[in-house]
């Protein structure tokens, strides 16, 4: 869902999580995850990592910015764009 669409008092599935669409939502199935409030705690470079050793290919790395978006948001933070997470993804993996 569009970040500025996101109501948090609204998280009933995993499309109702910001930048979540229908692919995000089927990766994160694949992952275990099937409710907003099992995004909670995780670790979104884990979960990126699992989700490639899981489907035997190494994923676009904004597959990693959706990631650090939904755990952030659940964990308390406003709802952002995926993008805004670009620069701390690239930091977080030392490439830039």
């Amino acid at each position: 869902m569009h970040p500025s669409k996101v109501r948090r008092d609204a998280l009933r599935q995993l499309a109702d999580l910001p930048n979540i669409g229908p692919a995000g939502a089927a990766d994160l199935r694949l992952l275990g995850i099937h409710t907003p409030a099992q995004v909670q705690g995780q670790d979104p470079l884990q979960l990126y990592r699992q989700l490639c050793a899981k489907t035997g290919t190494r994923h676009d790395p904004c597959v990693l910015d959706v990631l650090i978006s939904i755990t952030r948001f659940m964990a308390g933070d406003p709802p952002k764009e995926w993008w805004h997470y670009t620069a701390e993804r690239k930091r977080m993996l030392g490439t830039e």
